[in-house]
């Protein structure tokens, strides 16, 4: 092995001489080695003085492989070129790639796991909008848009181009160009979000708030974004980009109850969708991003400032020119009213309160087509506001109705209150009360029928039916009258009588088949009007006296529709029963004109044209109508309290008579005069207490003026009626109080055959 024996032969050849004269101890192993004393091999050194030279071994080339790595290269050794900055950049490189590959997997995890809560994509389907009814008037403008929407749906081609240019250019810029998800415009947002710490933006495209919509919850959470996603990757595979743009913008969210473009146009401006210009368009697209707190008519300025910047975004995208945002931006800023308001939304409502007893459910969109003239709509709603704002303050009446109807029934226009925005409440087909002495009618129709005639004689004077003795409003008697001088200065005494000589339940009968259809009970106070009825039927009920004799059923739908012209309903009252008499009805007219030429209705006489009616009041001027007609209308209005308070004497003559006149004189513009039925060379007939001669009735209809009958009214007395209503409250006295015998016509008898029954039937009905 080259050692030397004796002590020093256990140091290798030439140690003693080494440069470094550095002594190496020799190493000993364990008990088990049996005491031999081993060199190794790399503790040896080749001849000579030189340094001594280390075998490699394998730890230690692995542990320089090792510290090689450490130092910043990827290969082996210790290469300068694998440090420093450039090392840096590939240890951050290495690391995204990594991360990157395990937040792949991470996301795709998620969404497998949200997708499998998902139904099937193959039962996926786009729910259907909800139906939408429009409302259109006889000349087929829209009166209003029913339904869960408010508005129906209409077609891109068929908008304002400036919509969906306006959407797009606030709401998705890459829409044309994205797959459903903009990743640019997630970046985007989250970035501005970030910089200015607050929510700013959001990242959804057009298809994904489609999907939200259609979908989902309006919930924030990441099953939902997930869901979300993967519906906005369903709806791009399967509908084209204008099919996805034109159901978003019939479904969304616009504010004030408004969910579609067509609902909200209508809404805000008044106009279709079809209609609308370049900053009605900025700003429906600007309320897209908080549709309540940005609503026009909730905050218009608001509104218009975020308009501004919808204006703004489409110049940058070239959708419009510097000359057209300079028009648009000049505009006056969108006054909406705060909530629905016109008189046509009582009809609308009156529509859809009818819907479902005539088809069932609505399940799909409608067209209904109405009865309704706008043009007198609009008038009839002028007129109440008009006399409501002149005298209601003064007069204290606050609230007011009317009725218009044809001779076939069709509702021609109806206003249910003063305002449509403060109160719903329909007063004109809903609202039931005492028409008083406008029920008259109902009671002289069925005296003629029983033999009186309009010349017939009866004794003004005070009158007691049991325990109730009826009075006339300025508590005089004027002797003998004929029924058409008692009508016409509408005499409750001669009334009282009449439904005595009649019987209450022939009266109801009558007025029944006339078209009231409330009940009614069936007493002496009858005559008074005191059984509670709609300002409609009422109204409908005086159309057989302009239409010769038949029932005017009071409709105001005339045909029902599928959007794609399938008919689903129709009326059916083209071929009206007979109900009154044509030789009644002849008389009767006649005799209600004197209410408007000699009576209690001066104030709506009508210039050139031939008019009837009759004036209403109720006890304590609670009510007060005037129902009158021509050949053409029949029209009912109504003034009052919600509450019931008294107003200050007002009377049928008075508020209603006039308001009638005005509108009556704008329904009638443009028309050739007419005269009613029968009220031309028409020979008189007489019963046993008539007193006119036999020959020509007079042009006057009655061969004797009123003021021949009795004393002319006192002064300023025109216009003032009857006290009609409950007199069991205010206008019962016993008869030795009122003064003067009981009037010998004799209350309960009878004539021409009609049998006489008990003062406890005749009360009580029977």
């Amino acid at each position: 092995m080259g050692t030397r024996s004796g002590p020093k032969g256990i140091f290798p050849s030439g140690m003693a001489s080494g440069k470094s004269g550095q002594r190496i101890e020799p190493s000993f192993g364990g008990s088990d080695d049996g005491g031999d004393l081993r060199v190794d091999a790399s503790d040896r050194v080749s001849g000579g003085g030189s340094k001594p030279k280390r075998a490699k071994s394998p730890e230690r080339g692995a542990r320089r492989e090792k510290r090689g790595r450490r130092a910043g290269g990827l290969g082996s050794g210790r290469s300068g070129s694998g440090g420093g900055f450039f090392g840096l950049v590939r240890r951050f490189a290495y690391w995204c790639i990594v991360l990157g590959i395990w937040g792949a997997i991470g996301v795709g995890g998620l969404v497998l796991y949200y997708g499998a809560r998902m139904p099937s994509a193959t039962s996926w389907s786009i729910p259907e909008r909800p139906p939408n009814v429009k409302i259109l008037a006889a000349n087929g403008d829209i009166i209003a848009n029913r339904g869960a929407t408010g508005g129906e749906a209409i077609a891109l081609e068929d908008m304002s181009p400036y919509i969906p240019q306006a959407v797009i250019a606030i709401e998705d810029r890459r829409f044309y160009s994205h797959f459903g998800v903009d990743p640019l415009g997630l970046a985007r947002a989250m970035l501005t979000n970030v910089t200015s710490g607050r929510m700013v933006q959001g990242g959804s495209t057009l298809t994904q708030q489609l999907a939200k919509n259609l979908f989902l919850s309006p919930e924030r959470t990441l099953e939902r974004k997930v869901q979300e996603v993967l519906l906005a990757f369903w709806l791009e595979q399967k509908y084209t980009k204008d099919q996805i743009l034109a159901m978003y913008l019939n479904r969304v969210f616009f504010g004030s109850n408004a969910y579609g473009v067509e609902a909200a146009s209508r809404r805000y401006f008044n106009k279709s969708a079809r209609d609308v210009n370049l900053g009605e368009a900025a700003l429906l697209a600007g309320l897209l991003k908080a549709p309540s707190r940005l609503s026009p008519a909730r905050d218009p300025e608001a509104a218009e400032e975020r308009a501004q910047l919808v204006l703004g975004a489409m110049r940058e995208e070239g959708f419009i020119s510097d000359s057209e945002i300079t028009t648009a931006m000049s505009q006056a800023p969108t006054r909406a009213k705060s909530f629905w308001s016109g008189a046509e939304h009582y009809v609308a409502d009156m529509v859809m309160d009818q819907l479902p007893g005539m088809i069932g459910e609505v399940t799909q969109d409608l067209v209904i087509d109405t009865t309704i003239d706008l043009a007198l709509e609009k008038r009839a709603e002028e007129v109440l506001a008009e006399r409501l704002e002149a005298e209601g303050g003064k007069l204290n009446a606050s609230q007011a109705a009317l009725v218009s109807i044809d001779g076939t029934g069709a509702i021609r226009a109806l206003v249910g209150g003063r305002d449509y925005a403060e109160s719903q409440f329909d007063r004109a087909s809903k609202a039931k009360r005492q028409p008083g002495s406008a029920f008259k009618p109902f009671v002289y129709a069925a005296a003629l029928e029983i033999g009186r005639t309009p010349m017939s004689v009866r004794n003004d004077a005070p009158v007691r039916i049991g325990n109730w003795t009826p009075e006339n409003y300025d508590q005089k008697y004027r002797g003998e009258v004929t029924l058409a001088d008692a009508l016409a200065s509408s005499l409750n005494t001669i009334a009282a009588q009449l439904v005595m000589e009649v019987g209450p339940q022939n009266v109801v009968k009558l007025a029944h088949r006339l078209g009231i259809d409330s009940d009614m009970q069936a007493n002496a106070s009858i005559a008074l009007g005191t059984s509670e009825v709609t300002l409609v039927e009422l109204t409908s009920s005086y159309a057989p006296f302009m239409n010769g004799g038949f029932k005017a059923t009071p409709h105001v739908i005339r045909r029902i529709s599928t959007a794609d012209g399938t008919v689903l309903y129709e009326n059916t009252y083209d071929n009206p029963p007979r109900v009154l008499d044509p030789a009644i009805v002849s008389e009767m007219n006649r005799m209600m004109v004197r209410v408007l030429t000699d009576g209690t209705g001066k104030n709506a006489r009508l210039p050139g044209w031939e008019a009837a009616g009759k004036t209403g009041t109720t006890q304590s001027f609670r009510d007060a109508l005037f129902v009158g007609y021509t050949s053409n209308l029949a029209t009912g209005i109504w003034f009052g309290n919600d509450d019931g308070k008294f107003m200050k004497k007002v009377t049928g003559g008075g508020l209603p008579a006039r308001a009638w006149h005005d509108f009556m004189i704008a329904a009638h513009e443009g028309l050739s005069p007419s005269p009613l039925f029968g009220t031309t060379g028409v020979q008189p007939v007489f019963d046993e207490g008539g007193i006119a001669a036999a020959g020509e009735m007079p042009a006057d209809g009655f061969g004797t003026d009123n003021r021949d009958v009795f004393p002319e009214r006192p002064a300023g007395m025109d216009g003032v009626e009857s006290m009609d209503g409950m007199a069991a409250v205010d206008q019962v006295r016993p008869a030795e109080q009122a003064g003067g015998p009981i009037p010998p016509a004799g209350v309960g008898e009878t004539t021409g055959g009609t049998r006489r029954t008990t003062l406890f039937d005749l009360l009580t009905g029977g």
